[in-house]
Formats: structure tokens, sequence, C-alpha cells
């Protein structure tokens, strides 16, 4: 099975704000919506919803935003999670398994358990990548039941050398493509990680890509103790900026700033 089961992991507790329509341009879904806890955050984006393809992308912290999804998508939904296992492809081998546990244990949960209920596998190439993807993702999900799929540094290995850039184009378009479809198809959410670095024509035309498939695009920028949370494309919640600490600081610090 290409998928296998995890252990420890990072995330934060639920603030118990209500975000419900703070923020929103048309009625909201009644779906459950799966967000990070963060109460100004939550205020400008209450959450990613059954259906939905998300990016986070920029700022190395959203990798750290997608471990936390990762952890609160498994508290019931009336703590505001998902009651659901992830499902997580790590293409960049970014995967943290000390910051998800000390996610959970901020959160009074069990980080061994946690971590059994995240189903992750690894790609070493563009081309396992795809396969994993494209081929093995809906078993994954069917068997795992998962709510949620993370993929972790999804162009990182579509820069390599190794792959002749108009090849990489052509899958990495196709990628998107398949990924835009998938959530709705499947009921279920997905959030792919872009940890932006050193621009070239080749990382410019996947973001672009990316970006454009997405159905939420979420960027992180700047660094502590200036960091922002930028909600860039949303069909429903209506756009803007806020602040947010870091990751350098204690997951408490995190959640009561």
């Amino acid at each position: 099975m290409l998928f296998s089961r995890f252990s420890p992991f990072f995330c934060s507790q639920s603030l118990g704000c209500d975000p419900l329509s703070m923020n929103t341009l048309e009625r909201p879904s009644q779906r459950p919506r799966l967000g990070f806890g963060l109460e100004n955050i939550d205020q400008l984006f209450p959450g990613f919803a059954s259906g939905d393809f998300g990016v986070l992308y920029g700022s190395p912290t959203s990798l750290t935003l997608s471990w936390l999804l990762c952890v609160r998508c498994q508290l019931p939904e009336e703590q505001g999670g998902l009651g659901s296992p992830v499902v997580l492809v790590d293409g960049g081998n970014t995967f943290n398994l000390y910051g998800v546990s000390r996610i959970a244990q901020q959160y009074g949960m069990d980080p061994k358990g946690v971590l059994e209920r995240i189903f992750i596998s690894r790609a070493f190439t563009a081309y396992q990548l795809t396969s994993l993807i494209m081929n093995g993702l809906k078993q994954a999900v069917e068997k795992s039941k998962a709510k949620l799929i993370v993929i972790s540094d999804i162009t990182g290995l579509y820069l390599d050398r190794d792959v002749p850039k108009t090849e990489a184009k052509d899958v990495f378009n196709k990628l998107t493509l398949f990924l835009s479809e998938f959530p709705k198809e499947n009921g279920v959410i997905v959030v792919a990680t872009h940890p932006t670095g050193k621009p070239s024509p080749r990382s410019l035309f996947m973001e672009l890509a990316l970006l454009a498939r997405a159905e939420v695009v979420i960027r992180v920028r700047g660094s502590h103790p200036a960091l922002k949370f930028a909600l860039e494309k949303h069909p429903l919640y209506k756009l803007g900026t806020v602040e947010f600490p870091s990751e350098g600081i204690t997951l408490r610090e995190f959640t009561e700033a």
C-alpha cells in the first residue's frame, strides 16, 4: 500500500469564537468547515469546506499551518474539526513529526494517536508524486475515510533539473487540473502547500498554474514578528489580510496573540 500510518504532530486550540459568516459575500454553506482555530484568522477565513481545493503558499509558516489542519481535522465537529483521519502526500520531505506532536499536546490529544490517523506517503521524484496523486489518491481516501488531503510542497520535485522543463510543465498542469476536480468528485478537502523559494521561469509558471486552479488561495507573508495571513482568493469570503504570530513561539502564545 502506498499510504501508511505515522505518529506525532503540532496544533492549535479553538478559541471558542464563532466566525460563522463574519466575512462572507454570500450566504455561507452549511457544510462543516475546517478552520485554523486562531481568532483573527478565523474572522477573515472561517475555514475550508468539503469540495474545496486550497493552496497555502509563501513563507515556510504555510507548512506549519498545514500541520495545524492535520491535527484540527481529527477533532470532533463540535470542537471545530471534522472527526476524520488525514491523507498526507509529502512531496518535499517536509512533514515534521515533532511539530505535529507539539500541536496535538496543546490540544490535549495523544500525539501517538493523532499520528496514527495521518496516512502519509513520501515521494522522492516528480514521477512518484504524480503517480501517488493521480493513481493512488482515490484509493487512499476510500480506504482511510479521510476528509482532508494535504499535499506538502507540491511544486518542489517538478523543479528538479533532471526533469525536462517542458515535461515538468505539462505534467504539473495536468496534476493541478486533476486536483481542481478531485475534491468535489470525492467530497473531501484538498490543501496543497507551496513554500516559495528563489523564483525561476519554471517555478513562476507552476505557481501561476497552481493558483489559477485553486478555489481558495492563502498567502503567508513576512517573518516574525510581522507575519501576515492574506486571503487572496475565495468564491464566498471577502479578501483581506490579518497579522498573526509565527511558529517561532509556543502554540499557546500563537493562539493567544
